[in-house]
Formats: structure tokens, C-alpha cells, sequence
């Protein structure tokens, strides 16, 4: 009788491992995948890309060297302090013709404290592109995705 309880005892066991296993292996999988790929630097996206990744990181420059000069005539060069950064922006379409462009995005805020814990919200805009010198500008960008220093220009 002995060895019929160990049997359970083992099986129970060997099942507790491979779920253990796959968890393991799941969240290797999750915290291993990094961000999205990055987008052609000469595409109208690649350059609402590399724009975004700028103004939420806090880089100033970057960001403003993905601007036109109408664009930078709307702002001072650095973040609008009145709201806060998006944590991500995500590619809705893109729209390409000759001389100019549409990027339609989501733009995601999140926040960690609430009066429920941590809530996240979203909503989508879009950014207007010119091509200056054969290269994807911004001319518009939508406002949560400004960087500018003091009150925003209104047009």
C-alpha cells in the first residue's frame, strides 16, 4: 500500500513541474520580446516614430529636428509642461501622397495612482507631414505630442 500513495505523490509532482516549466518559459518569452521594430527612417511613420520616441524620452532636439519651420513657429522647443507625456503611441495608418502625408496614431497615457490603482486612457490624432528637400517633416503634430516650452501658439 505503501507504494500506491507514493504513485499519486509523483504524478502530482511531474505535473506541478511542467506547469512550472511553462511558466517560466512564458515569461522568458514576455520580457524578452522588446519594442517594436523600428520603421523606415525615410517614411513618413518612420519619422512620426522616431519623433514620438523623442518627445517621451524628453529629448528636446531630436524632436525638433523632425519639425518644420512652421512647426517649430508653433512652440518654444521643449515639452508643453501642462500635460503629462504619453507612455506609448501606436501606429493607426499612414497616409502617403507626393508632397505630403497623414499619420493617424493612438496615443496612450498611463497613470499609476488613482483612486482604483493604475489606470491607463486613449485616444487617437494624427500628425500632418511635408516633404522638404525630399525628406518627411512634421508640420503638424497633435498637441498631447508638442514639444514646446511655454503656451502653445494657436493657429
Amino acid at each position: 500500500m505503501g507504494d500506491a500513495a507514493r504513485k499519486p505523490d509523483r504524478i502530482l509532482l511531474a505535473l506541478l513541474g511542467v506547469v512550472g516549466l511553462l511558466v517560466v518559459v512564458a515569461l522568458a518569452v514576455v520580457f524578452t520580446r522588446g519594442g517594436p521594430p523600428p520603421l523606415d527612417p525615410a517614411s513618413a511613420a518612420g519619422v512620426v516614430q522616431q519623433y514620438s520616441t523623442a518627445v517621451i524620452d524628453g529629448d528636446t532636439e531630436t524632436a525638433d529636428s523632425y519639425l518644420t519651420d512652421n512647426a517649430r513657429s508653433m512652440c518654444g522647443g521643449g515639452y508643453y509642461s501642462g500635460e503629462p507625456r504619453p507612455s506609448r503611441v501606436v501606429l493607426v495608418s499612414t497616409t502617403e501622397r507626393s508632397d505630403s502625408a497623414t499619420v493617424r496614431v493612438s496615443i496612450v497615457h498611463s497613470a499609476q495612482d488613482g483612486p482604483f490603482g493604475p489606470s491607463e486612457y486613449e485616444m487617437e490624432d494624427s500628425f500632418r507631414l511635408s516633404k522638404v528637400d525630399g525628406k518627411w517633416l512634421i508640420d503638424q503634430a497633435p498637441y498631447v505630442l508638442q514639444a514646446c516650452d511655454g503656451p502653445l501658439v494657436k493657429r
